[in-house]
């Protein structure tokens, strides 16, 4: 039987130094840099062990919404397939993208891509007459993915006025064709054929063909894990999580 575990990263195997429970644990390790080489993000002791424990038994498939680049600066040994992006694309284990997964995104995104501007419209406009916001579009690949909003407060209460102004009811979210996600200083917007449960699902039908019997984990911490997650035979969720908190309240 082949064990797979798909891993979301950030906040589920590691998070910046602000997050952790203890910023001055030596035994901290980092796990990711920023582009000038800073190291942005740590590892508990425990989150190093479950890193261990998966390293040992499991294919190892990261779920991420990072870009290339940013998961490029993942300090950790991947040897399988990575779906980065939200999943909107996938990379084979050689790190290059995958063509089949490409070609259907690039098939059916442009339907999306209009609405994504006019949305994208209304942002910018807001973050032009409020300080403190930091709005782009996500360009990887030579193609425009979805849009994501920081602000300089670094909290979410500062992103949900924006949320509530200008996104939330734009008749663009409200028809299904865009959707959005806020967790921590991210606030992102994107349209619904990125969604990791999609990527996912395309492999674990890759993977059955491949092997006679499967057993899948899935980590993630966020309510846009959840949907992939669900799609394997066992979660986990780490604690204090934004997941965490849905599901025990």
């Amino acid at each position: 039987m082949q064990r797979y575990i798909f891993l979301d990263l950030d906040d589920t195997l590691f998070q910046t130094l602000r997050k952790c429970p203890d910023a001055d644990d030596p035994r901290l390790q980092v796990r990711a840099l920023l582009s000038d080489g800073t190291a942005n993000s740590y590892a508990t002791a425990k989150q190093q062990w479950l890193w261990d424990w998966f390293a040992q038994g499991f294919k190892i498939v990261p779920v991420t919404g990072r870009d290339a680049g940013e998961f490029a600066r993942v300090q950790l040994p991947f040897s399988e397939e990575a779906v980065i992006i939200h999943g909107a694309v996938i990379l084979d284990n050689q790190g290059q993208v995958d063509a089949a997964w490409m070609a259907h995104m690039q098939t059916h995104l442009p339907d999306y891509y209009q609405k994504l501007q006019a949305v994208w419209q209304d942002v910018e406009n807001f973050a032009a007459q409020h300080a403190g916001y930091k709005p782009r579009l996500v360009n990887e690949f030579d193609v425009t993915w979805y849009g994501v909003i920081k602000h300089s407060e670094g909290k979410e209460d500062a992103l949900r006025r924006m949320l509530d102004a200008v996104i939330i009811n734009h008749p663009h979210l409200q028809d299904g064709s865009l959707y959005w996600h806020l967790n921590g200083n991210n606030l992102a917007v994107l349209p619904d054929i990125i969604r990791k449960e999609h990527a996912v699902n395309f492999l674990l039908d890759r993977y059955r063909q491949q092997h006679a019997e499967l057993l899948t984990f899935a980590a993630g911490d966020s309510y846009t894990d959840a949907p992939f997650m669900a799609l394997c035979d066992y979660a986990i969720v780490p604690r204090g999580t934004q997941l965490y908190g849905r599901l025990v309240r």
